[in-house]
């Protein structure tokens, strides 16, 4: 049984990742897309969206991460998937999944799952480009505007030599709108042999053992589920009976996480913007992040925000 933290563009950052994984439970993370296109990009680019590169990757709890990669071009992805594992990653994951409209319109993210052939093309490339010890990975939605390529997509990236794969129970057209469909990634999994991770709409421990039950699979990643009920990996793990983490202990991960954005930067709407989207997420689980959120609601500044805090 692993669980694993979702990537989640302009939401679970470094620093998202490094709270939440000092929380526990999280057996590992995936960064948000590093985008590549038509050229090799600069370690900078590596290092600003995983600045745990320079810790042997990984968090401040010692949970691994892995590089995840956005793009259409197979040799272009292939030589920055060699760059990311120089520079320490891991695993390098794929990502075919990203729902974004401006993503897709440049022809990456799920809008990919069109083309079978150039997924293969894709993960074929990456996976001769790096060391046969580094796992390559890839993140599938179950289509574009429907499900009639998914078993085909599945398939091609297993040919291609991936050595998991994660699927979200959606179409690229469905977004995050319930239901995720957790039959259809049992379909995706008795289609290939890989390991299968099952992904979309885990909210509860009681969710976890649904999608566990009826898609077959060992592995679970999680995303918004976490963002809302950041223990819920902790409780899962935990067995039955844990109880789910009361707000004062919530309020202590919230100060931290607010000030660790404060020194990234302090002079400027960030740390604010970061702490109010998180009190969005926490909403579902606490009502008192709603009523945090109202009382910050109008704030900008980083120090009366701080002091409301305390």
């Amino acid at each position: 049984m692993k669980l694993v933290l979702a990537p989640m563009e302009g939401l679970v950052d470094d620093i998202m990742r490094d709270v939440l994984t000092r929380i526990g439970g999280i057996d590992w993370c995936v960064t948000e897309f590093v985008r590549v296109t038509s050229t090799l990009l600069p370690p900078k680019m590596f290092y600003r969206l995983a600045p745990e590169l320079h810790r042997a990757a990984r968090t401040r709890a010692g949970t691994s991460v892995r590089v995840q990669l956005l793009g259409s071009d197979p040799v272009c992805l292939a030589e920055n998937a060699l760059r990311a594992v120089e520079l320490g990653a891991p695993a390098v994951d794929l990502n075919f999944g990203c729902p974004a409209p401006t993503v897709n319109r440049h022809r990456g993210g799920a809008v990919l799952l069109t083309e079978p052939e150039l997924l293969f093309q894709i993960v074929s490339a990456v996976r001769a480009s790096v060391p046969k010890a580094v796992p390559v990975t890839a993140k599938m939605r179950l289509g574009y505007e429907d499900k009639s390529l998914a078993l085909e997509c599945a398939q091609a990236i297993e040919r291609a030599g991936a050595d998991e794969l994660v699927v979200h129970g959606r179409t690229k057209v469905e977004g995050y709108r319930p239901p995720a469909h957790w039959d259809w990634i049992a379909r995706v999994r008795e289609s290939v042999q890989l390991p299968v991770i099952a992904n979309g709409e885990v909210w509860t421990v009681e969710d976890y053992h649904a999608i566990r039950r009826e898609s077959g699979c060992d592995t679970v990643m999680i995303g918004r589920g976490l963002i809302a009920a950041p223990d819920l990996a902790r409780r899962i793990k935990a067995g039955p009976g844990a109880e789910p983490m009361q707000w004062d202990e919530m309020m202590i991960w919230l100060r931290d996480f607010f000030e660790q954005c404060r020194e990234r930067a302090e002079e400027s709407a960030y740390p604010a913007s970061r702490l109010k989207q998180w009190l969005g997420q926490l909403k579902r689980s606490y009502p008192e992040a709603g009523e945090l959120f109202e009382r910050i609601r109008r704030e900008k500044q980083s120090a009366e925000i701080a002091r409301i805090l305390a």
